[in-house]
């Protein structure tokens, strides 16, 4: 990156050579992102979407947003999942670090795969992946521009959910100059931000109930460095939430005063998920591939099948410890 967070050369050129891609297809382009999809997977997709359909072109958009996110596609937008491609289909891959996150449809054929999580394992014929990038729809963004497709708030309005999820509505260390300008470039084509932020921050009563629970659980580690809460699914069905009802808990967490981790317990029926935020150069990143997951230095996460949460805690902990220590915060 260059000094004033500018995309390498070689972004560009590999973005233009996608653009051109996408212009040449004939048959229908099928987007797709990885499974439990943020505002960054929802936004870059639909986003894309909205602008290869103004484009002209046949455009298939799968996806099963969070309720949060639900207000944004309309309900023609919508396509059930795919077993098998059409025929000529170009699959697009947004937001998902490897083949097997991708979810929607079976991900074979032409592949792009546009991504900004450097555990990436640059799958597909076609691939940009650009760690650097604070947001998929930060790289949608541009990729729009160069497909020429005239900005309006329909395309706008997504690509900016996707850049003010991932950069944590511009609190995380992630939000650099050119983030602002972008979003002012988009509030410009038409997005109504006020409107936007508040109905982005909307939660159903369930949801509320759930924080009660789930704060009942905090606990802090390492002298107030590591801080941790879980919901289990009895919690969650006592608060009758639905399970992505507490996906944004580990952002709470993250604000807790003196710790550098934060670390969200999601029990599943199949094991425990993992959600780790990190500050003041402590990596989530590293404690996440620690893990068998993946992700971003501030942010990241992974699954421990076939574990409870009894066994997963410790497990946790270590990978934090481990972590903790390698920057000096431990001795």
């Amino acid at each position: 990156m260059s000094a004033n967070n500018a995309p390498e050369p070689r972004y560009w050129e590999k973005l233009r050579l996608i653009a051109a891609t996408l212009k040449a297809v004939e048959g229908p382009v099928v987007i797709i992102a990885h499974e439990d999809p943020d505002g960054d997977a929802l936004g870059s997709t639909l986003g894309l979407y909205r602008a290869l359909k103004k484009l002209g072109k046949e455009a298939i958009w799968i996806m099963d947003p969070p309720r949060f996110l639900r207000f944004l596609p309309k309900e023609e937008e919508y396509h059930p999942p795919l077993e098998r491609l059409p025929e000529n289909a170009t699959l697009v891959v947004l937001d998902a670090g490897d083949r097997d996150r991708a979810v929607g449809a079976p991900v074979e054929g032409f592949v792009i795969n546009i991504d900004h999580h450097g555990s990436n394992s640059r799958f597909g014929q076609l691939h940009l992946v650009d760690p650097t990038r604070p947001a998929v729809a930060m790289m949608v963004k541009d990729l729009i521009d160069l497909l020429e497709v005239p900005w309006d708030p329909e395309i706008a309005t997504p690509v900016l959910t996707g850049i003010m999820t991932d950069t944590g509505f511009f609190k995380n260390t992630n939000t650099t100059p050119e983030v602002f300008r972008v979003a002012a470039e988009l509030v410009e084509h038409g997005v109504a931000y006020a409107e936007l932020a508040d109905r982005l921050s909307w939660r159903p009563p369930e949801y509320f109930k759930l924080t009660s629970l789930v704060l009942g659980t905090v606990a802090f580690h390492f002298g107030g460095l590591l801080v941790t809460a879980h919901v289990t699914r009895s919690m969650v069905e006592e608060a009758g939430a639905a399970e992505e009802d507490s996906d944004d808990f580990v952002g709470l967490l993250k604000t807790a005063e003196g710790s550098v981790v934060a670390v969200f317990f999601k029990e599943r029926e199949d094991g425990v998920k993992v959600s780790i935020r990190s500050k003041n150069g402590v990596s989530a990143q590293r404690i996440a591939l620690a893990l068998g997951g993946g992700g971003h230095v501030p942010a990241a996460g992974a699954t421990l099948p076939g574990l409870d949460l009894e066994a997963a805690y410790p497990k946790v902990l270590a990978a934090v410890e481990a972590e903790l220590r390698r920057v000096g915060l431990l001795p």
